[in-house]
């Protein structure tokens, strides 16, 4: 009894201090995430007050926190849309995924870090944040411009380059032999290609399944599936966040509409409980040394997600304001980014990688909305001038 009580008295000051921390991310205008970091750095490993007793409680929030971000994610999109954008965009897709994986991977090598860590490090610097850019687009009114298709068609295809590279990734942190990983790759791929058939052909049986008109029936229905494909993906060498991502994409319409309200409470609330848990994981310590490095990183990463943007922009036709808005909105990076990290940091890839993602991100999570803010009017000023 006395170690539930003092979960719950963790728990609850977590989650509390959580709640602060969100109210003041909002009076400042830019994203709680760093907040969050901040928040695990500060109660975890050599932080000032460690939560022992309650850690593994969390680390079980956390998971569930990746699996639900994951589910959220793929309810933007259907089978059919992210067919589409592939194709139609694959050009920019590809330069985007050369230009940002390239900064993480080299400077893993540099550091003599070696291959395992040098792809984690690519997967870290590649993907922007979801979630960010889309409340910057809401939060600055971008979601009319004509750049914005362009910039949510560079997601999908970050999200699709994920659920290949995160089977890749697991498979290389296992250690597995040459001819066990690439095996295990292919299970992998086979899974995610069979998951997306039965998404474009069979999504109307499953969401006849899934729909129901009463919430609470609706909710268990949604997170019982995406935990039971999530489980099975995890057995089948698949990240249980792609799995998730993929009974996402299953399901579509204003059944996708409906289980994304219902979902958005639970998503936020274990959503940061993740992030909490991440800055856990890290000893403040190791992130002084590596604080230079991480800002390096940030810098090139904005310059390749700004020329990534333009570039994407400029081949659907598109003006240089919008060109700049489309490479400012790609800069933030977040709930992806801290997922590869965790993942590289529980298999020992190499003990300084997650302090340095760890900074990173906190930079460009907290950049990443402040520089829109700040090159709005710049921005508007090329356009009037246009």
């Amino acid at each position: 009894m006395h170690d539930t009580a003092v979960i719950f008295l963790e728990f609850g000051a977590v989650l509390l201090g959580l709640g602060v921390l969100g109210a003041l991310a909002l009076r400042g205008g830019i994203s709680p995430i760093p907040l969050y970091l901040i928040a695990g750095l500060a109660f975890g490993t050599g932080g000032v007050l460690p939560l022992a007793t309650s850690e593994e409680f969390i680390s079980v929030g956390a998971e569930l926190g990746v699996v639900l971000l994951l589910l959220t994610l793929g309810l933007e999109y259907n089978a059919d849309e992210l067919v589409t954008s592939l194709t139609s965009n694959a050009r920019a897709g590809i330069v985007d995924l050369v230009l940002n994986a390239a900064p993480g991977a080299i400077c893993a090598l540099l550091l003599g870090w070696g291959p395992v860590a040098a792809v984690a490090m690519a997967g870290v610097t590649y993907a922007t944040s979801s979630g960010i850019t889309a409340k910057v687009l809401s939060d600055l009114g971008w979601i009319g411009n004509r750049e914005t298709p362009t910039v949510l068609s560079l997601l999908v295809f970050e999200d699709l380059t994920m659920a290949i590279y995160l089977p890749v990734l697991t498979t290389m942190l296992a250690g597995l032999s040459l001819v066990s990983g690439a095996i295990s790759v292919g299970i992998a791929l086979l899974t995610v290609s069979v998951v997306l058939v039965v998404a474009l052909r069979f999504g109307r049986f499953i969401e006849a399944f899934v729909s129901s008109p009463n919430n609470e029936v609706l909710l268990l229905k949604v997170v019982g599936l995406a935990l039971l494909v999530a489980g099975l993906a995890q057995q089948l060498q698949v990240s249980a966040a792609v799995g998730a991502f993929l009974v996402g994409i299953a399901l579509s319409g204003q059944l996708a509409h409906d289980a994304q309200a219902l979902l958005a409470p639970l998503r936020d609330l274990f959503a940061a409980v993740f992030f909490v848990f991440f800055g856990f994981q890290t000893d403040p310590s190791k992130i002084l040394p590596v604080a230079g490095l991480a800002a390096l990183l940030a810098l090139v990463s904005m310059i390749t997600k700004l020329l990534t943007g333009a570039y994407a922009a400029r081949r659907a036709g598109i003006a240089k304001a919008g060109q700049a808005r489309a490479g400012i909105a790609l800069i933030p990076r977040g709930e992806f980014n801290i997922v590869i990290a965790g993942l590289a940091v529980g298999a020992g890839a190499h003990p300084d990688l997650g302090a340095l993602a760890a900074a990173y991100v906190l930079i460009l999570a907290a950049f990443g909305p402040l520089a829109a803010k700040l090159v709005q009017p710049l921005i508007e000023a090329i356009a009037k001038r246009a």
